[in-house]
């Protein structure tokens, strides 16, 4: 099976698995709560051991500043819909060309605790890019193993306080490279997709 039909095998947006950056069980949306629409481009490197590329988010930034993320963002009106969006993004933040990309599709929305409703989109990129971090936003990239972020083994369970309550979410250690919150739940929300 090719990478391409692998991953489509994960696509077609539903409701979110999980909700909220903290929540391990499936939930009820609240259509009272106003979100604001997001992308993200969970971008699979071709190798022959493929990889995935991720961001560790700058310092100065006011929102999840030195988290591990995708590339992505909020979707602005002039995008035309969270795949544009997805891939605006990666190229702002790592000078990814949206011409190399190879779109597989979406998968499921993912709400957070902090007021977004995440669109993850799928896409393969050919190794050995000049990709670059811009350093407004992202402080460095760097590739972890598909299969490893993937597998449920490698997915540990944790709980903290977070306004006041106690939370559980998912942490996945990769290679030095602490994968929490939302990142992470979706890349166990793809895991559980393609499983």
């Amino acid at each position: 099976m090719s990478l391409a039909e692998r991953l489509r095998a994960a696509t077609g947006t539903t409701r979110a698995a999980y909700g909220g950056d903290w929540a391990v069980a499936a939930h009820a949306p609240d259509p009272a709560r106003v979100l604001t629409d997001a992308a993200v481009l969970i971008a699979v490197i071709d190798r022959p051991a493929p990889t995935l590329l991720l961001t560790r988010r700058t310092q100065h930034l006011r929102r999840h500043a030195g988290q591990v993320a995708f590339p992505g963002g909020r979707i602005d009106p002039g995008d035309d819909g969270p795949v544009a969006a997805a891939l605006r993004e990666a190229q702002e933040e790592v000078a990814l060309d949206p011409g190399a990309v190879t779109v597989v599709g979406t998968t499921d929305l993912y709400e957070t605790g902090t007021g977004y409703s995440i669109t993850p989109v799928l896409g393969i990129i050919p190794p050995g890019l000049p990709l670059a971090a811009n350093p407004a936003e992202v402080d460095t990239l760097f590739e972890v193993p598909f299969d490893y972020v993937l597998d449920p083994a490698n997915h540990q369970a944790r709980t903290g306080e977070w306004q006041g309550r106690e939370r559980r979410f998912y942490v996945i250690d990769a290679g030095g490279h602490e994968i929490w919150g939302a990142t992470a739940a979706m890349l166990v929300n793809l895991s559980r997709r393609l499983a």
